[in-house]
C-alpha cells in the first residue's frame, strides 16, 4: 500500500512531514514518539499500526518535530505546541471533520484537541494513553532521571541494550525479530538529545481538566498489564470523559503485535465504535448522514434531545430535524423504536470487554 508524503510549515517555521495513506473514514493519528513515516511500514513492530488501520481508514499521521522526516534539529518546546502543530497538519490536509487517535503520549495531545475543537472531531479513541505525565502522577524523581540517562547514553551506540530497557517495557511479549525490529528503530527517529527532551517535556503533561470538556463520542482502551503506561491511567481518561466506554486489552504489551489476541480486539472494537471502510454506514442505516449517524449514537445511549445538542454544539432545533429524518429513514415511529433498533446495530452499547 502506498503512502503520500506532505510537509506542512508550523508558525514557528517547523516544518512537519505528514502522510496519508489508505481509503475509507478519515482517521488521524495524533503524533507520538517512535515514529518515522518511511521506517514505520517496513518495522514489523510499527507495521500493524500503519498497514492494518490503512486498511480500514483514510489514515493520517505525521512525525512530530525533532523526530522522523520533520526537522530534526527543532526545539522541543511544551506539550501544547504539539497540539498546535497538530492543528496545523490537519489544517494542511484540509480535513473537516474526523476521528482522531491518540496512541500513547499522543492521547493528551488528542484529548486536548479534540476538547478544543469538538466541531472538527467526531470520535476520539485513545488506546494505551495517559493524561498525567510521570511527574504529575507521583512516579519517584529518581526513577525518571534514570530513563533520561539511558537514553542520553545508550540512544545512539552500536549496542542496543541500552534501548532494550525501553523494548522490554513497550512490549514485553514480542518475539525476536519484533524486539531486534524495535530496538533498530528508535535511534532512526530521533537523535538521543532529542529523545531525551522529549522525555522530559512529558513529564509536566496534565490534561485532565481538557479530558472533562470532551464532547465527542469517545472509546477508551488499554492493556491490562501494560508496563509502560499503568492501566490506571486509561481508566482514569474514561472516567474524566464524559460518557466514555472503556475497554480492558488482555495483553501485557504496550505496543500490541499484530500475532497476538489484543491486537484482534483492538481492531473490533475500533470497527464497532467508528465504521471502517467497507462496513455499512449508519451502522446498518446506509441512508444515513454522517451527522445524523452521531445523532442516533447518542439517542441509543440515552441521551435526550438537550444532552445531543450540548454533546455535538447544535442547536436543540437542528437535533430535533435531524431525528425526524433519522425516525424517517429508519421507518420507526418513535424514539423507544429507534433506540431498540440502534442497538440491535451495534450502537449505544458498551463494547465487549
Amino acid at each position: 500500500m502506498n503512502q503520500q508524503v506532505r510537509f506542512c510549515t508550523a508558525s514557528d517555521g517547523v516544518r512537519l512531514a505528514y502522510a496519508t495513506s489508505g481509503s475509507g473514514p478519515p482517521l488521524v493519528r495524533a503524533p507520538h514518539w517512535f515514529s518515522h513515516l518511511e521506517h514505520d511500514w517496513s518495522n514489523p513492530a510499527m507495521r500493524p499500526w500503519v498497514a492494518g488501520l490503512s486498511q480500514r481508514y483514510s489514515l493520517l499521521r505525521f512525525d512530530q518535530r525533532g523526530t522522523g522526516l520533520s526537522d530534526r534539529e527543532a526545539a522541543i518546546p511544551s506539550w501544547e505546541c504539539h497540539v498546535s502543530d497538530l492543528e496545523c497538519v490537519v489544517d494542511a490536509a484540509q480535513l473537516d471533520r474526523f476521528a482522531l487517535l491518540g496512541l500513547s503520549q499522543g492521547a493528551a495531545y488528542a484529548i486536548a484537541y479534540a476538547a478544543r475543537h469538538s466541531e472538527r472531531v467526531s470520535h476520539l479513541v485513545i488506546c494505551g494513553g495517559f493524561a498525567r505525565g510521570r511527574a504529575t502522577r507521583g512516579v519517584p524523581h529518581e526513577e525518571s532521571e534514570m530513563l533520561f540517562k539511558l537514553v542520553e547514553l545508550g540512544w545512539g551506540r552500536d549496542d542496543p541494550s541500552f534501548r532494550q530497557v525501553f523494548t522490554t517495557r513497550f512490549m514485553p511479549d514480542a518475539g525476536l525479530e519484533s524486539i531486534h525490529a524495535f530496538n533498530d528503530m528508535m535511534p532512526l527517529t530521533a537523535s538521543a538529545q532529542t529523545a531525551a527532551k522529549i522525555v522530559r517535556a512529558n513529564l509536566a503533561i496534565d490534561v485532565r481538566e481538557q479530558a472533562a470538556c470532551v464532547k465527542c463520542p469517545t472509546l477508551v482502551l488499554h492493556a491490562r498489564g501494560d508496563m509502560s503506561i499503568p492501566f490506571e491511567e486509561g481508566r482514569l481518561i474514561a472516567s474524566l470523559i464524559p460518557g466514555a466506554r472503556f475497554v480492558s486489552l488482555e495483553t501485557r504489551n504496550h505496543l500490541m503485535l499484530e500475532s497476538e489476541p489484543a491486537w484482534r480486539d483492538f481492531l473490533a472494537a475500533m470497527a464497532a465504535f467508528y465504521a471502517p471502510a467497507g462496513a455499512s454506514s449508519g451502522a446498518g442505516f446506509p441512508g444515513l448522514t454522517p451527522r445524523e449517524t452521531e445523532v442516533l449514537e447518542l439517542i441509543a445511549q440515552g441521551l435526550d434531545n438537550a444532552q445531543i445538542a450540548a454533546r455535538l454544539e447544535l442547536s436543540e432545533k437542528t437535533v430535533r430535524n435531524n431525528i425526524t429524518h433519522i425516525f424517517d429513514k429508519m421507518q420507526v415511529e418513535n424514539r423507544s423504536q429507534a433506540i431498540v433498533r440502534a442497538r440491535d446495530a451495534g450502537l449505544g452499547a458498551k463494547p465487549p470487554k
